[in-house]
């Protein structure tokens, strides 16, 4: 269902996947696509992997649809549309979430944001900037920028903790999975700039917002006949008692991609498979549900 709402004097729009006379108890996830995209060319993009959540009455899914094909995230050297003409995509979330919440049955209490390169960013803001807004966060080809290059208030503690799961790929060609400047072409191409946190370095961020001290588990997934050929994904999960988890997840030789059936356009890399992202969202949907 295609729908519009009015946030900060601008008319945005956003398709809802899901019935509207569902359970009560579902969540609700946000997506969030990447540069150059919308909703349903990211919907396309994955195949649609996410609609799953919808089918099966877990949650109802929204594909929000950015300013010009951008999120104006908090990397302060961002200079596409979004930036330069200050779109409020915080005002636009919140405005999003109270229109489902009228419109469908869902619990507001369950709420992920779930975002792929810039629109990843764009869920980093608002973890930051709405805290009480998102339980869980799932971001995929993007990390932190480090603190100078950070709008929100970078802080290594929270009032507000959520379950977090970072996915990202060794062979990432856009965004480094070691961290620093995006290449020459990237920044250029993007309109981005500033310095990343490496992928690591940003669950270890959210590791010590969510005061978690114990050690890390590290599991390569198993792998199955119909994903041997793709690339190995490796779960490093940091769980502690009366704690949201945080999750990593490394795709050894993987690109800027989203995880799942449906392989990514060959420039971008190679797609993995072991756990696709509606699994992976599950997951986080899941850690609300646990006690903590």
């Amino acid at each position: 269902m295609r729908s519009t709402v009015t946030a900060a004097g601008r008319t945005r729009s956003f398709t809802v996947i899901g019935e509207a006379d569902g359970p009560e108890d579902r969540a609700l996830v946000l997506v969030f696509h990447g540069s150059r995209q919308d909703g349903e060319i990211h919907r396309r993009f994955t195949g649609g992997a996410l609609d799953r959540l919808a089918t099966e009455n877990r949650a109802v899914v929204v594909y929000l649809d950015g300013y010009r094909g951008n999120w104006n995230d908090a990397r302060a050297e961002s200079s596409f549309p979004a930036r330069l003409e200050q779109v409020d995509d915080v005002a636009f979330a919140r405005a999003v979430v109270d229109s489902v919440r009228r419109s469908h049955r869902i619990d507001t209490s369950k709420v992920v944001g779930v975002g792929y390169s810039n629109g990843g960013q764009m869920v980093f803001r608002l973890v930051h900037e709405a805290p009480d807004l998102l339980a869980g966060a799932v971001v995929v080809a993007a990390t932190m920028p480090d603190r100078s290059g950070f709008l929100g208030p970078f802080s290594e503690a929270s009032e507000h903790p959520i379950a977090l799961t970072v996915v990202a790929g060794t062979a990432d060609r856009i965004v480094p999975y070691a961290g620093g400047r995006m290449a020459w072409w990237a920044r250029r191409m993007f309109k981005v700039g500033g310095v990343a946190l490496s992928a690591p370095a940003t669950a270890e961020y959210f590791v010590r917002r969510n005061g978690i001290s114990a050690v890390p588990v590290v599991t390569l997934l198993p792998v199955s006949p119909a994903t041997r050929r793709r690339p190995r994904m490796e779960e490093t999960t940091y769980r502690e008692s009366g704690r949201p988890p945080v999750t990593l997840y490394t795709v050894r030789g993987g690109g800027h991609t989203v995880p799942g059936a449906k392989p990514a356009p060959a420039l971008l890399g190679r797609t993995a498979a072991d756990r696709p992202i509606e699994d992976i969202v599950l997951d986080t949907l899941g850690a609300l549900s646990r006690p903590v």
